[in-house]
């Protein structure tokens, strides 16, 4: 009980002794709240702005989409958009095309791009919605900016939306140009190699003719020669067999065309007109014409000079060597002054480039995201919270207030406690 009744006395001692130091308890909180309120009034106030942007409608993008040779959804686009509002060099860019809006960041030490590189680090803040989230109505890219006092951060972060819009249109627009040019190469390619092609074809096809043509005007020639050479092997036969019933003609005395039974009748009298006729199914020797008739005939047989004459063959082979003098389709294929007219597919080629040539978009009407949420001018700082601040200061400084003045209570009391041990123990 005794224990007790001195704790409370203690408390109560406590109590009493900080309450007659309350005066510099209150100095102390004061002047950590003084001290607070100066740093909540004298720091530089930052402030926060930012800007949304959500996929474009489909109409946006339709003129472009419709040319067939590049193709971008709202999506994509806004895709794009994101990636270069969050791209170092997009934003650097933006600086160095606006070098007056990052002027207030100057500092003595450092140059504005060094200034720059610091600002970026610690101003931007990329926003977009949960990865989670497949919602369609969710999407967007959003860009949040933090800037102290004294820069315009509306006009700058309002300033980079459009830039990095616009440069994306550039982009976009030189993609384009660069695709059309790519195909219309192709296609140049294509046509050269389709001209290539056909002059090959062409040049083999001349060959091809040339060389049927050399081929049929040698078979002809030899056809040719081997009918010579037979006629004159069955004129010298002739001439042979001539000579041979000639000398039998003589012999016999056969002067004249006879027949066998005629020459049997040879010195009987005849009585009155008779007709003879004579049946025979045998060939009748050739000295039965007579040596007149077969020495006639021989003569004219070794007097010929051609024979091309006695074989029908021999004038069509000349008629056939005549017309292989010139062909005709070799002639036309050489005369062919536009090649491109007898290419199936140029003129389908030739189409779709004169399509590709026109075809332009107009890169800054295109709408590539639409602006869902501008930066506009915040109505308060979001640090100091000056409030917050205060309030902050002054409760340590109360604490404070209380820690000193507890201290110096206990400071006075460990010399008082010393006496009274010093009076007991004399």
């Amino acid at each position: 009980m005794q224990q007790a009744s001195n704790d409370e006395i203690d408390l109560a001692a406590l109590f009493q002794a900080l309450w007659a130091q309350k005066l510099l308890i209150t100095l102390v909180t004061l002047s950590v709240g003084m001290l607070a309120l100066a740093y909540a009034f004298l720091t530089t106030p930052e402030y926060q702005v930012q800007s949304v942007v959500r996929p474009a409608a489909i109409k946006d993008l339709d003129a472009l989409n419709r040319t067939g040779v590049y193709e971008l959804t709202p999506e994509q686009a806004m895709q794009r958009v994101g990636a270069s509002l969050d791209s170092y060099d997009s934003r650097l860019g933006f600086f160095r095309a606006n070098q007056g809006l990052f002027e207030a960041l100057r500092q003595p030490n450092r140059s504005l791009e060094q200034t720059f590189e610091n600002f970026n680090k610690q101003a931007f803040k990329m926003l977009q919605p949960d990865s989670k989230k497949t919602d369609n109505l969710s999407a967007y890219v959003g860009v949040q900016l933090t800037y102290p006092q004294g820069v315009d951060g509306v006009a700058l972060l309002n300033g980079l939306v459009g830039y990095v819009v616009q440069r994306e249109r550039e982009r976009i627009a030189d993609d384009f140009t660069v695709v059309i040019q790519n195909h219309l190469a192709q296609l140049d390619s294509k046509m050269a190699a389709a001209r290539a092609s056909y002059e090959a074809i062409k040049e083999a096809r001349i060959a091809e003719l040339l060389e049927a043509d050399n081929l049929k005007r040698a078979e002809l020639q030899d056809e040719l020669k081997a009918l010579r050479q037979q006629l004159k092997t069955h004129r010298d036969n002739r001439i042979a067999q001539l000579d041979e019933a000639v000398r039998i003609a003589k012999a016999l005395d056969i002067l004249k065309p006879t027949t066998p039974s005629a020459l049997a009748e040879v010195g009987r009298v005849s009585q009155g007109s008779v007709i003879r006729t004579e049946v025979n199914n045998q060939q009748i020797p050739l000295y039965f014409m007579g040596s007149e008739a077969l020495e006639a005939e021989r003569a004219a047989l070794r007097q010929r000079r051609s024979d091309d004459f006695t074989e029908p063959r021999i004038a069509q082979i000349a008629k056939e060597l005549k017309l292989l003098e010139n062909n005709r389709q070799v002639e036309i294929l050489n005369k062919r002054e536009n090649q491109d007219l007898f290419l199936k597919d140029l003129a389908i080629w030739r189409e779709e480039a004169a399509q590709l040539r026109s075809l332009a978009i107009d890169a800054s009407n295109l709408k590539l995201v639409s602006v869902d949420q501008v930066a506009i001018e915040p109505l308060s700082p979001i640090k100091p919270k000056k409030a917050l601040i205060l309030a902050l200061g002054l409760v340590l400084g109360g604490m404070l207030g209380l820690f000193i003045a507890l201290i110096r209570h206990m400071m006075r009391r460990e010399p008082a406690a010393l006496s009274l041990s010093a009076g007991a123990i004399s």
